[in-house]
């Protein structure tokens, strides 16, 4: 989803994943940070442009909400967050985090959509 604003910005959507070594909070907080500090790096994202996050995570992962580890981590407390349950694929990755990420860049910007560790195989185009 693109639209045009007239002082050269759009809305659009970035996708990535990353995979935790694990199912505890630690493991999963490893993970998210790297994940949006991708996110945020390799599309020159100022975080004052994020507008909505929704994560979804595999039902091998309970231990925390992605969510709250972006929300304290990187003080986006304007973010419209969601957390998610992914729908269950027997031949899925295992402990996956996904994300969608609504932001607002320059007209003129290439997505980077960022998969990570594990994930990276889900979009080999897009690593």
């Amino acid at each position: 989803m693109k639209k045009d604003y007239l002082d050269g910005e759009k809305v659009t959507a970035i996708r990535g994943a990353t995979t935790s070594s694990g199912n505890s909070t630690k493991e999963i907080e490893n993970s998210v940070v790297e994940l949006i500090d991708e996110l945020i790096s390799r599309n020159n994202l100022d975080p004052k442009n994020i507008l909505s996050i929704i994560f979804t995570v595999t039902n091998d992962l309970d231990a925390c909400f992605p969510a709250s580890i972006a929300r304290k981590r990187f003080g986006l407390d304007s973010v419209a967050f969601l957390d998610c349950q992914q729908m269950y694929l027997s031949d899925d990755v295992d402990f996956c985090i996904r994300l969608m990420a609504l932001v607002i860049l320059p007209s003129n910007s290439s997505i980077n959509h960022p998969y990570l560790r594990g994930a990276s195989n889900l979009r080999t185009d897009r690593c």
